[in-house]
């Protein structure tokens, strides 16, 4: 099967992105691998004419929207993102209305149509530097509260308004301080996404997307650590720098992310369905919000 999924690739001239979430045998075949922002800067600079996301829907929609003209595929149609679904287009709107003079700002874990909406968009990676990048005082900030408030304690001079105010990842609110003390009494250094809870972040030695995960492990050191995000990204550390230890939360697990198989995978480049079709209009209007957050990373 990883052969013919090779030859696919080769004769349709088609690229397999994989979120670090993905199981590993996906990963393992994908020509990109990486967190958000990672994709949707290669998805931007790929020339492939069939462009396969190995992720959840949001990402697929991402990789469209930065390239209208190709054809981009999701293997697994319902391989949804519930954080995604905690924010609403009619949520931006009326929040707009309450604070004229504020700029908003979305997470790429959003629907494409939440997108089409916001000044700009930030991934976990950038999320501050994105912030901090605007001149607007006052900042609506969805759909991840986690990682609002991340946001807010790195730039206090700032007033981060959530949208909405529960908004989370159920695999990130998962840890507990419990887990915490767990690592503390085995050893070795926590290093947490932003969208765990504030009172995880706080414990935590390091708080880090998984790109910027995958960066800090290269930096050296031999400690032990422990990865409080999906169970994956430990998995793929664990490739990454073989002689490193790094643990994870076995129940650490999304869902959605895990839907995806190699036969789904093959069916995809074969049959190149499931295809992304999205409005032109919110295209068009999403795409500006994520390439102003791509030229502030630049």
């Amino acid at each position: 099967m990883e052969k013919e999924i090779r030859a696919l690739k080769a004769g349709k001239n088609a690229v397999v992105m994989a979120h670090n979430y993905q199981p590993m045998e996906i990963q393992g075949l994908a020509d990109v691998v990486g967190d958000s922002l990672e994709l949707a800067v290669k998805a931007k600079e790929t020339a492939a004419d069939l462009i396969v996301v190995c992720g959840v829907r949001f990402m697929a929609e991402t990789a469209k929207i930065l390239n209208p003209d190709r054809k981009v595929v999701i293997p697994v149609e319902d391989a949804g993102c519930p954080l995604a679904d905690f924010l609403t287009p009619e949520m931006i709107r009326e929040a707009r209305r309450q604070h004229p003079e504020a700029a908003v700002v979305v997470y790429v874990n959003s629907t494409a149509e939440s997108k089409a909406l916001a000044d700009i968009t930030c991934t976990s990676a950038n999320a501050v530097r994105v912030v901090r990048s605007l001149p607007n005082d006052t900042i609506l900030f969805g759909p991840d509260a986690n990682l609002a408030a991340y946001v807010q304690r790195e730039l206090p001079e700032k007033t981060i308004v959530p949208l909405p105010p529960g908004g989370h990842c159920y695999v990130h609110t998962g840890f507990t301080l419990a887990d915490v003390e767990a690592a503390r009494k085995k050893g070795g250094r926590i290093v947490c996404h932003p969208e765990c809870p504030p009172e995880i972040q706080e414990q935590a030695d390091r708080i880090a997307s998984t790109g910027g995960m995958v960066r800090d492990a290269a930096a050296g050191g031999n400690e032990p650590w422990w990865v409080f995000t999906e169970r994956e990204m430990a998995s793929r550390l664990r490739v990454l720098y073989p002689g490193r230890v790094f643990y994870e939360k076995p129940e650490a697990v999304c869902a959605d992310m895990k839907k995806i198989s190699l036969e789904d995978l093959r069916r995809a480049l074969e049959s190149e369905e499931h295809e992304v079709v999205l409005p032109g209009e919110v295209m068009d209007r999403a795409r500006r919000a994520i390439e102003r957050m791509i030229a502030v990373g630049a």
